[in-house]
């Protein structure tokens, strides 16, 4: 299918990157904004935006925005709602189309606790894990509390000892929550020497599948790619 405006659901870098790649492409762009973000730059750069009531979160509010507009599309960029299956859902039966993985895809691995009970099935190996803080001693410190749901670095805290495991939880949960719309945690070992090396793989409807070989995502910050 093709279409001609494309609406962005998200904000920031990632929704300039998104508009101009679009515009390069002959498709006009819609931005939804906060009062916050009002004057920021993705706003002045999409052909049209629509003031949100509410967060970036609000799902039912992002999609009647697109049909206001006569977008046919909704792009979700990553964070916020990239990762939320039922939003696909939504788009798609409101006639519209989702740029971005399948309901099924993001079910299967946009939730950590998920995508992990696949690896282990495939016999891929995964490190000690629980989302009872009342087993974190078996797992062993230190731990890496990470919220399930959502990326970015969101809703993870280094944990040292027992004495600093509850504030951990609850100052996670809380930012899980702000971040995603999802508090669930789980309980993870830290291993503080490691890579992050991730393999990119792109699909298309039509069946079409390749991989962009490894990437070097070790260089973050906050638990954050930078490089």
């Amino acid at each position: 299918m093709t279409y001609h405006k494309l609406l962005i659901a998200n904000r920031g870098e990632i929704a300039c990157r998104i508009m101009k790649t679009a515009h390069g492409m002959g498709i006009s762009c819609v931005a939804v904004y906060t009062d916050a973000d009002s004057e920021s730059p993705f706003v002045k750069l999409a052909d049209e935006a629509i003031k949100l009531t509410d967060t970036y979160l609000n799902g039912k509010e992002i999609i009647e925005a697109a049909i206001k507009t006569g977008a046919q599309a909704v792009h979700p960029g990553y964070g916020f709602l990239s990762e939320n299956a039922k939003f696909s859902r939504d788009v798609i039966k409101a006639g519209l189309i989702w740029v971005g993985p399948s309901s099924k895809v993001i079910t299967s691995m946009g939730d950590k606790l998920k995508a992990k009970e696949i690896a282990d099935k495939a016999g891929v190996p995964t490190l000690p894990m629980t989302t009872e803080p009342s087993k974190a001693n078996k797992v062993g410190y230190p731990l890496l509390i990470k919220a399930a749901a959502g990326g970015g670095g969101k809703g993870m805290r280094i944990v040292e000892s027992k004495k600093d495991l509850k504030d951990s939880i609850t100052s996670a949960k809380r930012e899980a929550k702000a971040g995603f719309g999802d508090d669930r945690i789980f309980i993870e070992r830290y291993v503080a020497s490691s890579r992050h090396i991730e393999i990119q793989i792109l699909g298309d409807s039509h069946g079409n599948i390749v991989h962009l070989g490894e990437r070097e995502c070790s260089i973050q910050r906050r638990h954050q790619k930078i490089i």
